[in-house]
């Protein structure tokens, strides 16, 4: 018997040397190719933040204002590679802050301390 149980001609070749079709194996006997040669493969890492993969930070909450001014009244967000400005946490200055969108959560507070918002285009 020429096909050992595997139905018609060239339904069972041409896989073995390779460790199976395809994808085959990426958790199991290929997962040491996988990790060097395509790290990325299964997607991201939902606890892990953006930053992590190399990717710039692309939203600010209002909170986490004061820790980045350092005594400057004056912040350009956009040139940061910051798109949005959320409106979490509680502003303890008045700045002037150029950024390309903000929410309306975010405009009040840092209109209720004092600053004002600037958008970039």
């Amino acid at each position: 018997m020429r096909t050992h149980g595997y139905g018609q001609i060239g339904q069972h070749r041409h896989s073995g040397k390779q460790g199976g079709h395809g994808n085959a194996g990426l958790h199991k006997h290929k997962w040491s190719w996988l990790v060097i040669n395509d790290p990325d493969h299964f997607g991201r890492d939902p606890f892990r933040p953006p930053s992590y993969y190399g990717h710039p930070a692309r939203w600010l909450n209002v909170g986490q204002l004061d820790g980045l001014a350092k005594g400057a009244k004056s912040l350009d967000l956009a040139s940061m590679g910051i798109g949005k400005l959320l409106g979490s946490g509680e502003v303890g200055g008045a700045y002037e802050i150029r950024v390309g969108s903000f929410t309306k959560k975010a405009q009040a507070k840092i209109e209720a301390a004092g600053g004002k918002i600037l958008v970039e285009e």
